[in-house]
């Protein structure tokens, strides 16, 4: 059984303010408001309008289309009507940094010089990336958001669908989040029987790419039982799933991740967030 107050001592040892607003959020300490975690989550918006220091592994004040990601999935949980005075000039500052294909680079070269796993490697020149383009896409389109930027990088991931496979798990769970947000659902329906091909049996994605044992589960594709991602993977599959998500729970509260920590501090705001995560997935399909 999930220790919901040991899940909420662990963020608040060891998570970011951010989080620790969150968790309250979610388990209703803070009477339910989006106030505490809005307040948090608007010290890392920039002048700019854009959004930086906000995804753990690029550890740059500048604002990146990553941080900018995660501000929009946090905006989306809170499940008010964003306030345009954060929405708006963050999309104003992403169409500055797509490219002219409509879509968005998966790292800025203003995170040179600033600590940063290896996979967040800056470029010159950085071309445009499938998973980032489809994650920011998915994000604005939940949001129900009306925006310039919106249509050209929705058309730069419809056209980069059909060749998607799970062989890029990370990439291919945000163009699955693409497809559970955007507004045809017709045309989101028929490339789901499509890619549900394509799907291993046991449902288990591994991060080649990856440290050893690095993978993305059904879970994390589908993280509610109405997400269109669900479709991909059968009933078992899902509540054994659900079983291991619940044990996940280590003895001091927390959960942890499967990729590469490179650095302590990362590890802990990591943990934080993977934590936050696991209740709102156990949460969705009524496992709390």
């Amino acid at each position: 059984m999930t220790d919901l107050a040991a899940a909420a001592q662990f963020v608040a040892a060891h998570g970011r303010l951010l989080e620790r607003r969150r968790i309250a959020h979610l388990l209703g300490d803070d009477g339910s408001t989006a106030g505490p975690v809005l307040a948090a989550l608007e010290a890392y918006f920039n002048p700019d309008g854009g959004v930086g220091f906000l995804e753990p592994d690029l550890r740059t004040p500048a604002s990146q289309p990553s941080a900018v990601l995660y501000a929009l999935d946090v905006l989306a949980e809170l499940g008010d009507p964003p306030d345009p005075a954060l929405t708006t000039p963050a999309l104003d500052w992403l169409q500055t940094v797509t490219n002219s294909d409509g879509g968005v680079p998966f790292v800025l070269p203003t995170a040179k010089g600033w600590p940063h796993a290896p996979w967040w490697t800056p470029q010159d020149d950085p071309a445009s990336s499938l998973l980032m383009t489809a994650g920011l896409a998915a994000a604005v389109h939940r949001l129900g958001l009306d925006h310039p930027w919106l249509a050209p990088a929705t058309t730069y991931v419809w056209d980069a669908i059909p060749a998607l496979t799970p062989s890029d798990p990370y990439t291919f769970r945000y163009a699955i989040s693409f497809l559970d947000a955007v507004g045809d659902r017709a045309r989101a329906g028929a490339a789901l029987d499509v890619l549900a091909e394509r799907v291993p049996e046991d449902g288990v994605l591994k991060v080649a790419s990856g440290i050893e044992g690095e993978t993305l589960g059904a879970l994390e594709v589908a993280p509610r039982p109405d997400h269109a991602g669900r479709r991909l993977f059968g009933d078992e599959l899902i509540e054994r799933e659900l079983d291991h998500l619940a044990e996940e729970q280590r003895d001091d509260g927390g959960w942890t991740f499967s990729w590469a920590a490179w650095n302590p501090a990362v590890a802990w705001e990591w943990r934080g967030m993977v934590t936050v995560e696991a209740l709102k997935t156990l949460r969705a399909y009524g496992r709390l």
